[in-house]
């Protein structure tokens, strides 16, 4: 157990709160079968196109792939189809059964399980990729996990991760409804963001502290992008409704956040590039 601002962490409640519903299930996901599986991964990529421009997955064509966090596993189901080397963990048993089920509904196969990113049943310098999308952030500890990422790597080798930013518009928005509004300015957005963004303990990083986090890693690079969070441009969320936010979400001038604040989305991209050396520790 880690604790954030006074907040205790435990990886059981991370565990319980996402095997209550996976990321975007009930609002992404309208049945569990092949349609609605490929209905959720045309939603996915609407709402997030900067996934596939990231990713690049034609280019892991027969390279070895592990995906840590496969979620309701749209993502998974690319590198499979291009025909990655694919593994793929999940905390949650929900997560792997619908990855599992999803593959089969296409006719794929992965060696996906219930795994660890703190602790990878895996051998060192294994993968080309390790791709890791909106999960470290909700691990306990995610140093630990990053130190993991980069012990399976092999030298040379990528991990491409999203974590969550932490000057964010969606993290003010938290600011001002659960600080500001409730008569608490001083709360810290490391507690908003542990509070009151998805499972509990949620971090979010600042670009330095990004660097530090990959600091192991020989060269990093970090682009934050804008995200239909930010722009209150869909439905999408795991814990936020309420009246005011739908009315927020008629007047949300998104044009000119996007213009004037490019910068300030939730999504922080990093990639980070192991060295040629082979040292693992």
């Amino acid at each position: 157990m880690l604790g954030i601002d006074g907040l205790t962490v435990s990886k059981e409640a991370v565990r319980e709160f996402w095997e209550a519903a996976g990321c975007g299930e009930r609002l992404l996901l309208p049945s569990f079968d092949r349609a609605g599986f490929a209905q959720q991964a045309n939603e996915r990529y609407r709402l997030e196109p900067f996934i596939e421009r990231f990713a690049k997955f034609p280019y892991w064509r027969d390279r070895r792939v592990l995906e840590i966090g496969v979620g309701l596993g749209a993502d998974h189901q690319r590198f499979v189809e291009v025909g990655a080397q694919t593994c793929g963990i999940d905390l949650t048993p929900r997560a792997v059964k619908l990855c599992r089920q999803r593959l089969a509904a296409f006719g794929l196969e992965s060696d996906v399980k219930v795994g660890d990113a703190e602790r990878l049943p895996y051998d060192a310098d294994m993968f080309d990729l390790v791709w890791s999308w909106g999960v470290l952030h909700h691990s306990p500890d995610p140093s630990a996990a990053v130190r993991e990422i980069h012990r399976v790597l092999k030298p040379g080798a990528t991990a491409k991760v999203m974590i969550y930013h932490k000057w964010s518009i969606v993290g003010c928005m938290l600011w001002l409804r659960y600080a500001l509004l409730r008569g608490r300015p001083w709360t810290s957005m490391s507690s908003i963001y542990a509070r009151y963004l998805e499972s509990p303990g949620t971090r979010a990083y600042t670009i330095p502290e990004a660097q530090a986090l990959f600091s192991r890693f020989a060269r990093v690079r970090i682009e934050t992008v804008l995200t239909h969070g930010d722009l209150l441009a869909s439905d999408a969320g795991q814990r936020h409704r309420g009246i005011l936010l739908s009315l927020a979400r008629l007047l949300w001038p998104r044009r000119l956040i996007a213009r004037l604040l490019p910068g300030a989305g939730l999504f922080m991209l990093v990639e980070a590039t192991k060295s040629e050396a082979t040292n693992t520790k």
